[in-house]
C-alpha cells in the first residue's frame, strides 16, 4: 500500500496541518519502535509508511512550528472556509475606525450637549462608509460583493446593528434640524444662536468676576439681571423665533424638537436666569397688567353690585282671599236684616 493511501493523506486533504500532524505522530512511532532519534536513518519495513520527502517535509514544518513561525493563519485554514477578500477587509476596517472616531465623539459631547455642532462630520464619513458597503450588494460588476460577507453573513449582524445605532441617536438628537439640507454643515441660524449663547454666558461671568459665586445672596445678583437683560431677551426670542419657522411652537411628539444642542443650550441659560440669579424680565406695558389685574378682581364685587341695585324691592301687602270677602259682606247683610 502507498504511504499516502496509508495516511490518507490525497492532494484533496483540507489543510496542511493536519497533514504535519499525521506525518509527526508517524515519527513518534517510528522513535518509539527503532529507539532512532529524529532524523536518522529508517528501519527496515518503514519504508512503505513514510517517505523520504514527507519526511523533508516534516522536518521543515517542525522546525517552523519551533521558531515560532508557525504555518501562518492562512495555511491553517481549510480551502472551504469563508475569508473576507482584501478589499471586503479593507472597506471593513475602514468602517470600524470611523466608528470608534464617532463613538469616542458621541461620548466627550455628552456633557454639556454639542452632539450635533462637533460631531456631524464624523458622522457623514461613518454613514459614507456604510454607502460603500451597501453599494456592492446585488451588483455584478462588483467583485467581490462585500455587503453580503459582511452585513448578511450571520444572526447578530454587527456591522448592521452598529450602523442603526448610529442612525437613531441621530434621530433622537434632531440634528437635521440644526444642520443644512445636504446635512454637511451648521445652519445660520443654529451658528447664531450658538453666538449668542456664548455671548450670554459670557455676561454673565463678566458680571459675577470677583465675588464667590455659591455664596451670594439672590440680591447681589442685580447686576446680571440688569447687565444681561438684553443679550437673555435676544437668546430667548431667537429661540422662539425658531421653534415657530420650524413648526414645533406647539409640539411636543418625539422629533418634532429643534436639536439637542439648541435645546440644552436654552434650558441651562433659563435655569440660570430664573433660579440661580432669580432675575425676571421686565415687562414695557405694567401699567395695563395692572388695570386688567385690578378689573378682574372687582368683578364679583360689580356683578353682586349691580344686582342688588336693578332687583326690585316690593314691600309685602295683605291680600284678602275672595272667599273671606263674600263672607264677610253676607255677614253685614245679615246685620241690616236685622
Amino acid at each position: 500500500m502507498a504511504p499516502d493511501a496509508v495516511l490518507g493523506l490525497r492532494s484533496g486533504w483540507p489543510s496542511r496541518w493536519l497533514r504535519a500532524l499525521l506525518l509527526l505522530q508517524l515519527l513518534r512511532w517510528r522513535s518509539a519502535l527503532g529507539g532512532l532519534p529524529f532524523g536518522s536513518s529508517r528501519q527496515p519495513g518503514f519504508a512503505d509508511l513514510l517517505s523520504e520527502q514527507q519526511l523533508l517535509e516534516v522536518q521543515d514544518l517542525t522546525l517552523s512550528l519551533l521558531q515560532g513561525g508557525g504555518l501562518g493563519p492562512l495555511t491553517l485554514l481549510p480551502p472551504d472556509l469563508p475569508d473576507l477578500e482584501p478589499e471586503c477587509r479593507e472597506m471593513l476596517m475602514d468602517f470600524a475606525n470611523s466608528s470608534a472616531e464617532l463613538t469616542g465623539c458621541l461620548v466627550r459631547s455628552a456633557r454639556p450637549v454639542r452632539l450635533c455642532q462637533t460631531c456631524y462630520p464624523l458622522f457623514q464619513q461613518v454613514a459614507s462608509k456604510m454607502d460603500n458597503i451597501s453599494r456592492t450588494f446585488g451588483n455584478s460588476s462588483e467583485s467581490p460583493s462585500c455587503a453580503r460577507s459582511l452585513l448578511m453573513a450571520d444572526r447578530m449582524q454587527i456591522v448592521v446593528m452598529v450602523s442603526e445605532f448610529f442612525n437613531s441617536t441621530w434621530q433622537e438628537a434632531n440634528c437635521a434640524n440644526c444642520l443644512t439640507s445636504n446635512g454637511e454643515d451648521l445652519s445660520n441660524n443654529t451658528e447664531y444662536f450658538l453666538s449668542l449663547f456664548n455671548k450670554t454666558l459670557a455676561c454673565f461671568e463678566h458680571n459675577l468676576q470677583g465675588r464667590t459665586y455659591s455664596l451670594l445672596p439672590p440680591k447681589n445678583y442685580s447686576e446680571v439681571c440688569k447687565n444681561c437683560n438684553d443679550a437673555y431677551k435676544m437668546l430667548s426670542a431667537l429661540y422662539s423665533e425658531m421653534q415657530k419657522m420650524n413648526g414645533l411652537e406647539s409640539k411636543a411628539e418625539p422629533g418634532t424638537h429643534l436639536c439637542i444642542d439648541v435645546e440644552d443650550a436654552m434650558n441651562i441659560t433659563r435655569k440660570l436666569w430664573s433660579r440661580t440669579f432669580n432675575c425676571s424680565v421686565t415687562c414695557s406695558d405694567t401699567v395695563s397688567v395692572v388695570a386688567v389685574s385690578v378689573f378682574i378682581l372687582f368683578l364679583p364685587v360689580v356683578f353682586y353690585l349691580s344686582s342688588f341695585l336693578h332687583s326690585e324691592q316690593k314691600k309685602r301687602k295683605l291680600i284678602l282671599p275672595k272667599r273671606l270677602k263674600s263672607s264677610t259682606s253676607f255677614a253685614n247683610i245679615q246685620e241690616n236684616a236685622t
